[in-house]
């Protein structure tokens, strides 16, 4: 935006700074910032600001803007999934699920993924860039506006890999949690990562009490591997360990995300070895049926696998649930719809 400041991606105390460097008054950061966090897009919005204050803004800063390409709303269970644009024209998704409790919003942490998680639909459409943190705020303040209600539980477990975005990622939270913001708990706020070992033990020293959850998808190295090329850099073994130390350090419990896919890791002598890897953890484990999603080749194992799986798990002292599918009828997974609409253009 010709060298203009986002708004919404500042901090109360980096506002407090432009503001000062203005000429004015400190006490403005906190209307602005009170302003951006509630959706507002629009600097004449600001009333309690002046008009001069107001056009000498204009001039320096913006506030990050989606615009919703495309909206798709579940007939089985009301789950909403939306395309949405950024600044510079790139697609990112997220989606909106409704549960008894309230509203949870899955959001995404960058154009693409780098990972290549051989069971994604995010894989196979390349890495552009990381969002930043007024991008991943704003997925949740767009939707928020949108569904009218407030949002209670937010996921980052959508398109790319949160960790390798760790710094937008850690601000995004702060932003989201700040009590002069939307006031999010962090303890309704859920991280995925596949595995990055360097940074699950950083964001132990964070004191961010928010839901660690790790993709795991499968009980040894040689396996992994196959389906997750992270695990050549990380093994099992030091993702473990590192897994055992954020516990110990936060007395948080982190929860293992296991996709079933039919005949590659959900045979019952995989959740034995799962159960081994795991005994004494704070944790509990999330039996996810796969997606069956185009040139993957995968499936999804059938009902009776998975709730065997989930029986020898619970046998062995793991807590264990089976995620409900959500949205199955609008391809509610992150990264089936912008994949498509990729697939699409280069057609």
């Amino acid at each position: 935006m010709d060298g203009k400041v986002d708004l919404l991606n500042l901090t109360i105390e980096e506002l407090e700074n432009f503001f000062l460097e203005m000429g004015q008054q400190k006490f403005r950061a906190k209307q602005v910032f009170q302003w951006v966090n509630k959706g507002v897009k629009d600097i004449d919005e600001m009333t309690n600001l002046s008009k001069d204050i107001r056009e000498s803004l204009r001039a320096s800063a913006y506030i990050n803007k989606l615009e919703v390409v495309e909206k798709f709303v579940s007939k089985i269970d009301g789950t909403t999934k939306y395309l949405f644009k950024l600044i510079d024209g790139n697609i990112v998704e997220s989606v909106l699920m409704k549960y008894e409790h309230g509203f949870s919003v899955c959001i995404s942490s960058q154009v693409g993924c780098k990972m290549g998680c051989k069971f994604c639909a995010s894989t196979g459409v390349g890495f552009l860039r990381n969002l930043t943190s007024a991008e991943m705020l704003d997925q949740v303040l767009t939707i928020q506006n949108d569904a009218g209600s407030r949002v209670g539980n937010v996921v980052v477990m959508g398109i790319g890999e949160p960790f390798d975005n760790y710094d937008n990622l850690v601000k995004f939270i702060r932003l989201i949690n700040h009590k002069d913001g939307m006031n999010l708990g962090a303890r309704h706020i859920a991280v995925s990562t596949c595995g990055l070992v360097p940074e699950i033990l950083k964001l132990s020293k964070e004191n961010l009490p928010i839901t660690l959850s790790i993709s795991l998808h499968a009980t040894n190295d040689e396996a992994r591997e196959k389906i997750m090329p992270v695990n050549k850099r990380y093994s099992i073994d030091k993702l473990i360990e590192a897994c055992k130390i954020y516990t110990e350090t936060t007395s948080r419990r982190i929860t293992f995300e296991y996709a079933l896919i039919d005949g590659v890791n959900d045979l019952i002598e995989y959740a034995q070895q799962l159960s081994n890897l795991l005994k004494g953890m704070l944790c509990h484990v999330n039996l996810i049926p796969v997606n069956s999603v185009t040139n993957t080749g995968f499936k999804k194992s059938s009902k009776e696998r998975i709730y065997k799986f989930k029986e020898v798990l619970e046998k062995r002292g793991i807590e264990t649930t089976v995620r409900r599918e959500l949205g199955a009828d609008i391809d509610a997974a992150c990264g089936q719809l912008r994949r498509s609409l990729i697939e699409a253009v280069k057609e």
